[in-house]
């Protein structure tokens, strides 16, 4: 039978034997920037944009807007006179003058109008040869030289509706150029950390892999886990009706497994460039009908008298594009799972969420980092450190993610708890 690598892994542990290491933050020196928060809305309906591109021109710093469509953007005085760029796939580019942005800024994006050259759809007329050659076309459109990231990287692990377990780090990706098989290294630069383990009953849920996890969903870098030469005659692909983004068309593919194919395989839309055919977004889920086998693709370890099973796995990746060449920008994986205990009438239904932004980039050849407690690995569990939550400064001038409502709402209970302790 054929097996896959999972993107996502997770423990369920016993409280009683949890054990924790502590974390080193690295601190930072906070420099004179502008701060810039705002919301992105579509400017016919109103509606929040979520995913939404904000990248400084001239510049790599770059933020991306939350499930509520909001963003905080820091700004170094130095570059105040730039123009932020503001893009999303299907609406058309937007371009402002930072020095004319006020707080709590509110921009609105026009959908954008989609016709694709006729000569264009008959050039590729074969869904599953677009893809192939996309594939193959990485080392002309992709960055191929070292590039050291800055990333934001937030973890949540909610039991039902409610917030137990939040993670939130800073960390540099030493990316690997995308025509070698070298694989990404990820450094620490500052975390922190809370679990109210009282919401999670006798059960402690831990993500595996942290960063990682997200990194590995950059399809061009790491088509193993998906896109095999192997994987592709797993699945059926069709043609979707086309979009746009930066003004550039865009072919939407729709791919699923093979209804004669019994291993869990993925299903989803793919987004590419009609004229440089670079991999602009992905959005895609695990079939997760079998609950047998995709338990074991997600579960490295559980208590003998519960059974564990995904009910939703879903992922985005989104691509970004400076001077011609594509980079990896953002991604997000969403994991429901549904915990039964042996001989109870009741079950618990966990969400775990982990997402990363790309928020500064530099070409660079520096090597690992020199203290050894920093560099993570493959299996790491994020530790609890929630010391970081009482300091308002606590990440300096490094971007994130503005958190959205029920996160900021968490942020804020855990100050109070800090404060009466």
């Amino acid at each position: 039978m054929k097996t896959i690598k999972p993107l996502f892994r997770f423990m369920l542990l016993f409280i009683s034997i949890i054990c924790s290491t502590s974390i080193i933050n690295a601190q930072t020196s906070t420099t004179n920037f502008k701060e810039i928060k705002g919301k992105v809305v579509d400017s016919k309906t109103n509606d929040p944009l979520i995913f939404t591109d904000l990248v400084i021109a001239g510049s790599n710093i770059s933020t991306i807007t939350n499930s509520d469509g909001e963003f905080l953007l820091k700004i170094p005085n130095s570059i105040e006179d730039a123009t932020l760029t503001i893009s999303r796939l299907g609406y058309e580019k937007k371009e402002i003058l930072i020095s004319s942005l006020e707080n709590n800024v509110k921009i609105e994006l026009l959908q954008a109008l989609t016709e694709l050259n006729p000569i264009e759809i008959a050039t590729y007329n074969d869904a599953k040869k677009l893809l192939r050659a996309t594939l193959k076309n990485k080392s002309a459109v992709y960055n191929n030289e070292n590039t050291l990231m800055t990333a934001f990287y937030r973890e949540t692990i909610k039991k039902r509706r409610r917030n137990a377990s939040l993670s939130e780090a800073v960390v540099q990706i030493h990316k690997r150029p995308y025509n070698t098989f070298r694989k990404d290294g990820i450094e620490l630069v500052k975390s922190r950390k809370n679990t109210n383990y009282n919401k999670l009953d006798t059960i402690a849920v831990k993500l595996q892999g942290g960063p990682f996890s997200n990194l590995y969903t950059d399809i061009i870098k790491y088509p193993e886990f998906i896109f095999t030469d192997e994987d592709i005659d797993l699945y059926d692909f069709s043609f979707d009706e086309s979009t746009q983004i930066n003004q550039n068309m865009v072919y939407v593919i729709n791919f699923k497994q093979k209804p004669n194919i019994a291993t869990p395989l993925y299903y989803g839309k793919l987004y590419i460039d009609s004229e440089s055919l670079a991999l602009t977004n992905a959005v895609y889920s695990l079939n997760v009908e079998n609950k047998e086998l995709s338990s074991q693709m997600y579960i490295r370890k559980k208590p003998r008298k519960v059974d564990v099973y995904p009910t939703e796995a879903n992922y985005r990746v989104n691509y970004r594009t400076q001077n011609g060449k594509w980079h990896y920008a953002y991604s997000n994986i969403s994991l429901t799972i549904k915990v039964n205990w042996k001989g109870k009438l009741f079950n618990s239904v966990y969400t775990l969420n982990s997402e990363m932004a790309i928020t500064d980039w530099e070409i660079s050849d520096t090597k690992y980092a020199k203290v050894r407690e920093n560099i993570l690995r493959p299996t790491t569990v994020m530790v609890d450190e929630a010391s970081g939550f009482s300091d308002p400064e606590f990440w300096g001038e490094y971007n994130i993610i503005e958190p959205e409502k029920s996160i900021e709402s968490a942020i804020k209970k855990i100050q109070r708890q800090l404060k009466r302790t």
